[in-house]
């Protein structure tokens, strides 16, 4: 069994995928700065500690969950940071959604300290982080994926190596641009077929059975927005930054994409409008806003 590993970063999606590790029976040693996330992974048989660097002594692997890359760069290399206390030949693995090339420059930097780092980002949100069935988008070497598989296998269903150091990072935020993109576009579709007299539900059914299906018609618009709940557990913010790495991967690679351009604008604009708090699938309430509808 691989161990010790360290764990950083118990929030929403760290909280249950650090879980899963228990339950595998990996010797697991979380650490979060919030007192309730450590005491609700103690309560569910992990290590818990406020300290990322105490967590990460002596770990042959360290898993880091955090909200960028900013973060994820501060953690390992920051004054006090982790790296300086793994084990010798440790691997780092980077689940965050945090930037491409900003990957590319963390690999280099560990590399000089003999640290090794994949970056490994996750899609599938809280619902399959509890059941352990993400999507798992692997960038780095062949053979430090082969040896984090383990733990991604009790973390992930699907685990699909994406090519170079930075590649996973890459490939996570390309889906969201297009997830954003195809539930933008059914939000607006539903406005209108409303505004026309259509029953926006109606809409969505044939939709589904339609070449106009996608993730959202299927698993969002009904559960979350027609219903009212606005609950799928993924924030607002976090879309909008996933849309600006992915708009910004495009420009620093000479990439005209006006799609992800023009879509990063309208999510940072529906974040500023309606708060960091607020779920992604609020910009239904945004788009219907705009319209005139509300």
């Amino acid at each position: 069994m691989i161990g010790p590993v360290a764990f950083v970063g118990l929030g929403m999606m760290g909280q249950p995928m650090a879980a899963r590790l228990v339950d595998a029976g990996f010797d697991v040693r979380g650490s979060d700065l919030s007192a309730k996330a450590r005491e609700t992974f103690a309560a569910n048989g992990g290590k818990a500690f406020a300290n990322a660097r105490v967590a990460a002594q002596g770990a042959v692997i360290l898993i880091t969950m955090l909200p960028d890359g900013r973060i994820v760069n501060d953690a390992l290399l920051g004054q006090g940071g982790a790296a300086e206390v793994l084990a010798a030949g440790a691997l780092v693995v980077d689940m965050s959604s945090s930037a491409p090339m900003q990957t590319r420059g963390l690999a280099g930097d560990l590399m000089a300290k003999g640290i090794s780092l994949i970056d490994a980002p996750v899609s599938g949100g809280v619902k399959r982080a509890l059941d352990g069935s993400l999507a798992i988008m692997a960038g780095g070497d062949a053979a430090h994926i082969e040896r984090a598989r383990p733990l991604l296998a009790a973390m992930g269903k699907s685990i699909i190596a994406t090519g170079p150091i930075g590649s996973g990072h890459a490939v996570k935020a390309l889906n969201n641009y297009v997830s954003a993109a195809g539930l933008a576009a059914a939000c607006e579709a539903a406005l209108v077929a409303e505004k026309f007299g259509v029953d926006p539900s109606v809409l969505i059914d044939v939709l589904n059975v339609s070449t106009g299906r996608n993730n959202s018609t299927d698993l969002k618009m009904k559960p979350f927005i027609l219903s009212g709940s606005f609950a799928s557990g993924f924030a607002m913010a976090l879309m909008a930054k996933d849309l600006r790495t992915a708009s910004k991967l495009a420009a620093e690679l000479g990439v005209d994409a006006g799609g992800a351009r023009d879509a990063a604008e309208l999510w940072a604009e529906a974040s500023q409008a309606l708060g960091k708090d607020a779920d992604h699938t609020e910009i239904y309430r945004f788009l219907a806003a705009r319209s005139g509808k509300a």
